[in-house]
């Protein structure tokens, strides 16, 4: 009996030591070699400040920016949350209809064609990225704010605007943080 308990005390410890300790700090050496951004959290800086990260959507306000998608979360980073409204509930309905009105709002000639990354929140509540034609729909509130030409910030999104990943999964999308960063360089 003691013979089975020191067997099974030593794999349990042998173990422990393996796929608590030595395994974590593998593999944490690799990524911080191999990867060394993408471990550190993608985190986006200028001079030498961290902004935040690629990976994760900030809440910008006020006219003079590009606004992400809604977030169920509140751009909360410890509270990941989508709605879990289904599409025909009166909820889902309500909260669209809500973001549409507060959208067309804020773009006072945004018209009837309104990209539904705009007015929907995302799986995690943490999307960074928008389409190419929701950043666009914004550009006539930010050239009033800023006094920058339409066309200007039309070339700004185009030039932030990332393909598809390995060109076939996904769909083009632009970074909101890579975006306002620009945005704020041409003040």
């Amino acid at each position: 009996m003691m013979r089975s308990f020191m067997v099974a005390l030593r794999a349990s410890l042998f173990l422990m030591i393996l796929c608590g300790l030595i395994y974590p700090l593998a593999t944490t050496g690799v990524a911080q070699v191999l990867f060394h951004k993408q471990a550190e959290g993608s985190l986006v800086t200028t001079n030498g400040k961290v902004q935040g990260s690629e990976l994760l959507a900030q809440d910008f306000k006020g006219p003079q920016w590009f606004h992400p998608r809604a977030s169920a979360a509140k751009y909360d980073a410890t509270a990941s949350a989508a709605t879990n409204a289904a599409v025909a509930s009166n909820e889902y309905v309500n909260t669209v209809k809500d973001n549409v009105n507060q959208l067309k709002k804020e773009n006072g000639n945004i018209g009837n064609t309104i990209p539904t990354d705009l007015v929907t929140t995302s799986g995690s509540g943490f999307d960074p990225d928008i389409s190419p034609e929701a950043a666009m729909a914004q550009v006539p509130r930010i050239a009033k704010a800023m006094g920058v030409s339409e066309e200007r910030l039309q070339t700004l999104i185009n030039e932030h605007t990332k393909g598809r990943s390995l060109g076939i999964f996904g769909e083009p999308r632009v970074n909101v943080l890579e975006l306002n960063m620009a945005l704020q360089q041409l003040k």
